[in-house]
């Protein structure tokens, strides 16, 4: 199976909650493959500066690509994601500009995406925690 791990979950993951260890199972499985998008790299390394500092920000960043293949925004992912962000606006309170290239990176790695994140709620290829 393959997964896309969001902010959400990696934060979890971090903190080390109940929901981080569904995150740990599949992190340290090694029948998943784990993808992250460029993005949740930018969203946990700030929200990590933030907290923690700006070496636990690089270290998490380093275990992060250690154990997943990070999936950089092309233009072609741009479009689809800009494309994905008008329409989920519509539908959903909150939706941002992030949440539509993880769906985005998602869609076009045919993969779960793995979240806490309840903008993802009710859509087919979530896993929510």
């Amino acid at each position: 199976m393959r997964y896309l791990v969001d902010s959400f979950a990696w934060m979890e993951y971090f903190m080390g909650t109940a929901r981080g260890r569904r995150v740990r199972e599949l992190v340290e499985e090694v029948t998943a493959e784990c993808l992250v998008s460029a993005i949740n790299i930018a969203e946990i390394y700030s929200k990590s500066i933030k907290t923690d500092g700006i070496a636990r920000a690089e270290e998490r960043r380093l275990f992060i690509t250690s154990r997943c293949a990070i999936v950089e925004v092309d233009e072609r992912m741009a479009v689809e994601a800009a494309k994905i962000d008008v329409e989920m606006k519509e539908k959903v309170k909150g939706w941002g500009l992030a949440d539509s290239i993880v769906l985005a990176t998602a869609r076009n790695s045919d993969a779960l995406i793995l979240t806490g994140d309840e903008h993802f709620k009710g859509l087919t290829n979530v896993e929510l925690l």
